[in-house]
């Protein structure tokens, strides 16, 4: 395994797999790597000839009042994980060497942007589709693994390669969960044993939107008045959205017509938590 820190170090790698016709996968990460990480990275072992996972905690998706500076970090160990699933390259960058001195350009994000995460964290898309754009020139990714869990985040970049040619595919994979149904996330670690109780009404709610629109259920307010009781009613102290949603402009569907994405972005405890289900 090659760990790479800097962008010399990096372009060379990518000058010598792209002369020796060699498709490159990039998983982009913010370390603290789960199953779910994971889970893309064996997606893009399969489909690409050499993998390149990024581990950079991106300050710029931030706002002041997040948690950048407790968001979890364990480097050693996910390196060790990469390298026992297979993985040639980690690129690893400090803050510096992806905004140097006197950076100032910024990616406005598509409109797919505008609703659910873009109302509740302004500035995050912004700073998400920058850093991806990067990453995606940096390594000359021919494809880019992300997972369904960040459902807006993913249709974002995905419309953003689209609307700037960006000569990447873009490959969306499922979600992992624990055995009890929680979705993987760097954040599940700061849950207490009753909080994680609590955290398991999100899938059960989820799960509740796909019996209820199965069964016929096509009244879009109806389902989000019982999603957001669910919620309540299990213990979750405060409720960014719960929402069924278009999957493609993620505006509300109410009528619900099939295919829509059930949204949903709450707080456990001071965690907050975000899941989905898409109904096709």
């Amino acid at each position: 395994m090659e760990i790479l820190s800097s962008l010399d170090d990096l372009a060379k790698v990518v000058r010598e797999l792209k002369r020796a016709n060699k498709s490159i996968g990039v998983v982009p990460t913010m370390g603290a790597l789960h199953e779910g990480h994971l889970s893309l990275v064996r997606q893009s072992l399969v489909q690409s000839d050499e993998t390149i996972v990024t581990i950079f905690v991106n300050p710029s998706q931030f706002a002041p009042s997040e948690d950048l500076d407790r968001y979890p970090q364990s480097l050693e160990a996910d390196i060790a994980g990469l390298q026992s699933a297979g993985v040639q390259y980690v690129f690893a960058p400090s803050r510096e060497e992806v905004y140097p001195e006197n950076y100032s350009t910024s990616v406005v994000p598509p409109l797919v942007a505008r609703r659910w995460e873009g109302e509740f964290r302004p500035t995050h898309f912004a700073g998400v589709a920058t850093v991806v754009l990067k990453l995606l020139n940096m390594t000359r990714a021919d494809r880019v693994f992300l997972g369904q869990k960040d459902f807006q985040q993913a249709r974002v970049i995905e419309q953003m390669v689209a609307d700037l040619n960006v000569a990447t595919e873009v490959c969306i994979c499922p979600i992992v969960r624990a055995d009890d149904g929680l979705a993987l996330s760097s954040r599940n670690v700061y849950l207490s044993s009753e909080q994680r109780t609590i955290a398991l009404s999100l899938n059960q709610t989820l799960d509740h939107v796909e019996r209820q629109i199965q069964a016929g259920q096509r009244d879009g307010f109806e389902v989000i008045t019982e999603m957001r009781q669910m919620l309540i009613d299990a213990g979750v102290e405060r409720i960014d959205y719960a929402t069924v949603a278009h999957p493609k402009t993620l505006e509300t569907a109410d009528p619900i017509e099939l295919p829509v994405v059930a949204l949903i972005a709450a707080y456990v405890g001071e965690t907050r938590l975000i899941d989905n289900r898409l109904l096709e």
